[in-house]
């Protein structure tokens, strides 16, 4: 069986930075239901919350593509897109309302509409030519295993401290991303 390995610095690079965002948001999503009863919503708050996430992000992904697509510097884009995913994890440390799960998650949607687009054009600029599939697999294997990981994290956080916590470990990873992206060399990405 061969190995899969990345021999490509900057696919390693977006790998690492953006495996710290998947994983923060992994944390939540098992105990999402759990933290939402808590500040007083029910479940079905819960899943219109996150169908408002999911049609913010829609719509603003098509804004934000055609954006990327005019632009040459993505890596600021990217950038943008993890500081407001962390705002946005941070600001589930200030809800105390159904209507503040709301607006967080749209500010959630806006952040991950900015992220993907920039992140998949600067992915899919970097693959090696006939390394497409292979390199895109690494991508989604790292996804599932911060997934696993992200997932059993989360829960043992909350149970050993406070959702508080959680969302400021979430956040920090969001921006520790920002930052190293920001900082790294042009000539990477």
């Amino acid at each position: 069986m061969r190995r899969l390995t990345i021999g490509n610095h900057a696919l390693r690079v977006l790998l690492e930075t953006v495996s710290l965002v998947l994983i923060a948001g992994a944390m939540f999503g098992p105990i999402y239901a759990i933290f939402v009863e808590e500040i007083g919503g029910s479940l079905f708050d819960a899943s219109f919350a996150a169908g408002l996430f999911a049609l913010t992000a829609a719509i603003t992904t098509v804004i934000a593509g055609t954006y990327v697509d005019n632009i040459r510097e993505n890596k600021q884009v990217l950038v943008l897109g993890y500081v407001i995913t962390g705002l946005g994890f941070l600001g589930y440390t200030y809800i105390d309302s159904v209507l503040g799960l709301f607006v967080v998650e749209m500010v959630l949607g806006v952040g991950e509409a900015v992220s993907w687009p920039a992140f998949d054009a600067l992915y899919s600029r970097h693959l090696d030519k006939h390394k497409e599939g292979s390199e895109w697999a690494a991508y989604e294997a790292m996804a599932y295993l911060v997934g696993f990981f992200g997932a059993m994290a989360g829960g043992l956080i909350v149970t050993l401290f406070t959702f508080g916590t959680l969302f400021s470990l979430m956040a920090a990873l969001c921006f520790i991303s920002a930052v190293y992206l920001y900082l790294l060399p042009k000539a990477v990405l």
